[in-house]
């Protein structure tokens, strides 16, 4: 098996059965799904249960008790029990169009990861999508977009670029390219030198702060956002709090400062250090 793809999801039942039938549409059909449940009730248990039967990719379930926003602790499980050699990593509210393993399997290479992007839609639109569009594509059609509600805008681009001027605009984006927790792709042996995501970190830049870390053990990033593609579905986010946001920053403020390579709050916590 070449990709081995992580999807984090909370008990978000109708935007992970959308997600799991975008994968069921890829171009790429070498990989397996890890979906890192941070404590869904059964009713997640459930629809996985039924989508293995419906899609042609094998399905793990990575579980753990519901203890509060314990992300970073469900996705270190997840790596763990990734079987192939490269890990994709997105979320169980990011439908992937159908080049979306295929981009990142195209571009991988050893000592680097790949930084993707996303196109962010409303919640009538979110709520709007069938297995139907999803098989046709069609949440991936400006036009058909635009028709529904959406308003013009220059991300739009992500949506249509394709080619050269994918790859322009990829060259010319200001934005950094860093490790996202929506649409990021590396190395599993490089994910577990560095540890994993750091275990203290709740929501706000967890993400980050892996690549933060990847980078300084020499791992390079490369930018993707206009070639390798998922639409975001809009949801709540009550788990976001100023206190997990000031205590992420101040965790990534320190891995930037120090050149932190390696967290003892990972994947191994036994005999772990610092660097």
């Amino acid at each position: 098996m070449r990709i081995s793809i992580i999807i984090s999801t909370y008990n978000a039942e109708a935007w992970l059965e959308k997600v799991l039938w975008g994968y069921h549409q890829q171009t790429f059909k070498d990989f397996e799904v890890v979906i890192a449940d941070d404590g869904s009730h059964t009713a997640t248990k459930d629809l996985i249960e039924k989508m293995k039967a419906e899609v042609f990719y094998p399905i793990q379930h990575i579980w753990h008790e519901d203890d509060g926003f314990q992300k970073s602790k469900i996705l270190n499980k997840a790596i763990v029990a990734c079987k192939a050699n490269y890990i994709l990593m997105s979320d169980g509210d990011c439908i992937p169009r159908k080049d979306f393993v295929e981009i990142h399997e195209i571009y991988k290479k050893p000592k680097h990861f790949i930084s993707g992007g996303y196109f962010m839609l409303p919640m009538n639109i979110s709520e709007l999508i069938t297995k139907v569009n999803i098989e046709h594509q069609d949440c991936f059609e400006e036009s058909w977009l635009l028709a529904n509600g959406l308003e013009r805008s220059f991300k739009n681009n992500k949506l249509t670029s394709k080619g050269l001027k994918a790859n322009l605009l990829n060259t010319i984006t200001p934005t950094n390219a860093s490790w996202n927790g929506h649409n990021s792709s590396g190395w599993k042996e490089d994910i577990i030198a560095v540890n994993g995501f750091d275990e203290r970190m709740q929501y706000g830049g967890q993400d980050r702060e892996l690549g933060e870390r990847l980078i300084n053990y020499g791992i390079k990033p490369i930018q993707k956002r206009y070639s390798a593609i998922c639409v975001h579905l809009d949801h709540k986010r009550g788990y976001k709090t100023p206190e997990s946001i000031a205590k992420n920053q101040a965790i990534r403020k320190n891995t930037r400062n120090n050149k932190i390579k390696f967290t003892p709050f990972g994947i191994k916590k036994e005999n772990a250090q610092s660097s």
